[in-house]
């Protein structure tokens, strides 16, 4: 059984982090690794108990090229765009830290070829999304998502929270030979990372956010 970081759950929860330019691409991630936090990862909610989830684990280097190829093309679209938001940054600290979110975020798309795992969570859907409010849907997938990246961390790997793959849903569907019925809804690169020593990130305070009893 892997070794575990020493993390209570309350640092394990404020340290996980969208780890992208500490991601280690040169060092191997063993499958068993994977497969023991994935099944950490399952003990998370679905809805009716369903557990009608799939979790797509690639590892073969041509299926990283495609996929990683298909994300940067949605990446330099999306940095393209008019609304992409580092363009757009400002001054002070506040732009200081938007600007290292986004030198991060272009880091992920440089060395995503290079990762030696992309977990992509998916879910049975039908053939069509449904047309009003999907969180029953997705809340059947994404928490598993997220426990995965906790389960990771623990396990001294890295992840990010990614979708811009979703551009091109349909050809790597295709390219995994996914039925049309399993809709995808996140894709997380792991690798293990350059030390282990992550922080909690910058919030805004509860008080800001927090509603009693009405808005």
């Amino acid at each position: 059984m892997t070794e575990l970081l020493p993390l209570n759950p309350d640092e394990l929860l404020t340290t996980t982090r969208s780890v992208r330019k500490r991601l280690d691409v040169t060092r191997p991630v063993p499958l068993d690794v994977v497969r023991d936090a994935l099944d950490v990862a399952l003990q998370a909610p679905t809805g009716g108990n369903g557990q009608n989830w799939h979790w797509l684990i690639v590892t073969d280097p041509e299926l990283r090229q495609t996929i990683g190829s298909y994300y940067q093309l949605a990446y330099e679209a999306w940095q393209a765009s008019p609304g992409y938001p580092g363009k757009h940054l400002g001054v002070g600290p506040e732009s200081a830290e938007r600007e290292r979110v986004f030198s991060s975020a272009e880091r992920l798309a440089d060395i995503i070829t290079a990762v030696p795992v992309l977990v992509i969570g998916a879910i049975e859907a039908g053939n069509h999304l449904p047309p009003v409010n999907q969180s029953g849907l997705w809340g059947s997938l994404l928490p598993a998502a997220w426990s995965l990246q906790l389960a990771l961390r623990a396990r001294g790997l890295g992840s990010a929270w990614t979708t811009l793959h979703l551009n091109f849903e349909q050809e790597i569907a295709e390219l995994l030979g996914m039925p049309s019925y399993v809709r995808q809804g996140v894709l997380l690169p792991v690798a293990y990372t350059k030390g282990t020593n992550f922080k909690r990130g910058p919030r805004l305070p509860v008080e800001t956010v927090m509603h009693v009893n009405g808005w």
